[in-house]
Formats: C-alpha cells, sequence, structure tokens
C-alpha cells in the first residue's frame, strides 16, 4: 500500500495569504499559519465585536458566521478558511438601521455588561435562520452554547423569543453585509470605519520600511512618564543616546538587525510570557537626535499576529554629579501581549524602563551593558512590581510614623 504524500510544511513565523469575504467585503490577508480566525478579525481588521473569552470553544463569546453557520472564531485558524465568507457581530446591522435581534435585545435589557451580547446575537441570528419554529421552553437548552455571567439568560430569552414569534416565516438576514463596506476600527488601535472595496482588499501592515513611522490616534494602551537617576555624567550619557546601536543593547530582548538610511533601522525585540515567546520583527524611526535629548517612533509585529507600536522621548539632564535621564512613551498594543490589565502593564513596562536605564548608565560608565541575551520573563518583571506593592504599605506606614513622632516632639 503505498503511503500518502507527504502534506506541506510551514515553518513558524512565515505568512500564508488568506482570502475572506467578511461582512459582504473580500478581504485578503498575509498571516502566520496559527493565527485564529478570532485574531484575525479582531488584531488585522479591527472588528473587535468578535469577543474573546475563554478562547477553548465552551464560552461562546467568539461565535460568528462563517458560511452561514455558526462557529467559535477561536477555535479555527485563519488559513483554513481560505475562500469562505464570514459574518460578524457587525455585519449583522447598522447603528441607523438595527437588526430586528439588536433592536429586541436593547427593549429588553438583554444586557448587562454586554461581554457576552455579541455571541448571543450570533447565536440566536443561527438558530432561528435554521429554526424558525423554535420554541420558547426550548430556548434556554438551545441557546446553553453561549454563557451569560451577569444577567441570567431571562431577559435573553424573552428577546429572542419575541424575534421568534415575529418571524416564523423567516429572520432577516444581516442588514450590514455589502461589498464596499468592512465595518470596523482601523487595524493597530487606529480610529474611524473602514471600508474597503472589491478592487482595494484590506492587507495588515507589514513591517517594509515606510518614509514615516506613524502611530495610531487616540489613547495608548500604556502612558509611561518616569526619571531615572544614573550616576555617570551628562557628556558620557550624551554618549550612549548619540549611538542608535549602542543604545539598542541595553535594553534586554532587544537587537538592531539592519540599517535602512534616513536614521531608519530594522531590528527584533523579544519578551517571554512564561512558555510563551513573543518576537516582535519591526522598524525603528529616529526623528531627533541631540546631545541631551532622543526622540523616535517603533513599530513591531509578532509571530502570532499581535503588533506594537510606541513613540519615545528620552531627554538628559544634569543633576548634582550625575544625569537624571526622563522617560516619555506612548505604547499602543494589539494581540495577545494586550491581554494584560491595563496597570500591571503599564508596571511591567516600567520595570523595563529601569532596567533600560541601569544599562545606559553602564554603558555612559564605559562598561558593557548586563543585558541578558534571553528574552525579558514577564513573569520575572512582575514579581518585582508585586515585591514593590506590597511593600508600598509598609513604607508609607513607616513615614507616617516618622511624621508623628516628629511632630510629637
Amino acid at each position: 500500500m503505498s503511503s500518502p504524500s507527504a502534506q506541506p510544511l510551514t515553518e513558524a513565523g512565515s505568512e500564508i495569504e488568506v482570502n475572506l469575504t467578511v461582512n459582504g467585503t473580500p478581504t485578503s490577508m498575509r498571516l502566520p499559519a496559527r493565527v485564529t480566525l478570532s485574531d484575525a478579525l479582531r488584531d488585522h481588521l479591527g472588528l473587535t465585536g468578535t469577543h474573546v473569552g475563554c478562547e477553548h470553544g465552551i464560552c461562546g463569546m467568539c461565535t460568528v458566521l462563517v458560511d452561514g453557520q455558526a462557529a467559535r472564531a477561536c477555535l479555527l485558524f485563519a488559513v483554513q478558511l481560505d475562500g469562505a465568507q464570514v459574518t460578524t457581530v457587525e455585519g449583522l446591522g447598522r447603528v441607523d438601521d438595527l437588526h430586528p435581534l439588536q433592536e429586541s435585545f436593547g427593549r429588553h435589557h438583554a444586557l448587562q455588561c454586554g461581554f457576552c451580547t455579541p455571541g448571543f446575537l450570533m447565536s440566536s441570528y443561527d438558530l432561528l435562520s435554521h429554526e424558525p419554529d423554535v420554541t420558547r421552553e426550548d430556548l434556554p437548552a438551545e441557546l446553553s452554547g453561549v454563557l451569560c455571567r451577569c444577567t441570567g439568560y431571562r431577559n435573553i430569552i424573552d428577546a429572542v423569543d419575541e424575534v421568534a414569534e415575529a418571524h416564523r416565516d423567516g429572520i432577516p438576514g444581516p442588514g450590514n453585509c455589502a461589498a464596499r463596506t468592512l465595518v470596523g476600527r482601523t487595524p493597530a488601535g487606529g480610529s474611524g470605519a473602514t471600508g474597503v472595496t472589491a478592487e482595494e482588499p484590506l492587507a495588515p501592515d507589514d513591517t517594509s520600511a515606510p518614509q514615516r513611522i506613524e502611530l495610531p490616534s487616540g489613547e495608548p494602551t500604556i502612558a509611561i512618564d518616569l526619571t531615572s537617576e544614573l550616576t555617570s555624567s551628562p557628556a558620557d550619557v550624551a554618549r550612549v543616546l548619540g549611538d542608535v546601536r549602542l543604545l539598542a543593547r541595553c535594553l534586554p530582548g532587544a537587537e538592531l538587525t539592519e540599517e535602512l538610511g534616513d536614521d531608519r533601522y530594522r531590528g527584533r525585540a523579544r519578551i517571554a510570557l512564561g512558555p510563551v515567546r513573543l518576537s516582535f520583527q519591526g522598524l525603528a524611526q529616529v526623528l531627533e537626535q541631540r546631545a541631551d535629548r532622543i526622540v523616535l517612533n517603533a513599530q513591531g509585529k509578532d509571530t502570532g499576529g499581535g503588533s506594537a507600536q510606541a513613540g519615545i522621548i528620552m531627554a538628559a539632564t544634569p543633576s548634582g554629579s550625575g544625569t537624571s535621564l526622563h522617560a516619555e512613551a506612548s505604547v499602543f498594543l494589539t494581540g495577545r501581549i494586550a491581554g494584560f490589565g491595563r496597570s500591571l502593564a503599564g508596571d511591567v513596562s516600567k520595570r523595563m524602563f529601569e532596567d533600560f536605564a541601569r544599562a545606559i548608565d553602564q554603558a555612559a560608565a564605559g562598561a558593557e551593558p548586563e543585558v541578558s541575551a534571553r528574552p525579558p520573563s514577564v513573569f520575572v518583571l512582575l514579581a518585582g512590581v508585586l515585591r514593590s506593592r506590597a511593600r508600598a504599605p509598609f513604607v508609607r506606614l513607616t513615614r507616617a510614623l516618622r511624621r508623628r513622632r516628629s511632630q510629637d516632639r
């Protein structure tokens, strides 16, 4: 018996072209093979109405329609669906013309936090389009594939039952699916609706060198503003700020790989999230470089589909016999790395900048920065953050007792 022919394998990190019709609009994306449909919709097309909960297919939050059938977007790889038609909650109705299910959910207050609502809307649409005669008694079991943790099912059952009773001859189809509409935010955190024509498919940004790196508009995921005191003189710190390659060696997990000219550089940055390793390939562009100040923008994409963009300003000023290094950064994150809570992500980023400042101080003193070649572990950084947070109440209490003793004297 002949052996089956070998299937072509895709190397980790290599990208595959995927063509989908999403909410009526042909789209083309180049994605790593392991990117799920939910991540492709959210991170590459900006369709964040598809929520991600358990990522095991249990909660139903990521329910979408694939070729007219309900499917869990977190359990499907986007590359599996080349040529498929996908409908998300954004395609169900428009702001000025809601779908009957959306109107009924609002009328019956069938939502509280709203996290489960897109999954319920898409699951309910699938149910009523295939079983228009479903009875109210059967609805709890039929809708049990989507979990709600704050309202219970009573109002949701009322909303779906009302639509079922009103449309026994067939539920209206999605009202926001057309050849020229793809409703969502622009990728990488931008704002505004995205309109894509069949002649102009939506494709994710690549890491080719643009004339200028533009940051998204709106509020950043993380905003950093901190000052570190260095022992080195301003002149020695200026030497480091003026050498981009030396500066890159001071950042844990970062590596400069190519000079592109016009103050643009290609590089990579790695970070460890427990067993998960994130590897960002990207670009940096120096916008201003003086002896006491450097301003740059950077952007990168992870092989898993996430992205990071940052605007960074560092300024060095004399402070006693040393130097004060002030850093400001606006960081925009999408994908897996954005899953951390904003507060902890901000604390971790600040801790990384503190390590960066220490390495700059070492380089300014003429030593090689003590930066590990291994990607920095977020959990190690978090441990330091949590230790600092745990000590903070005792530090405040000690200071208060000292002030009280001083006043008593």
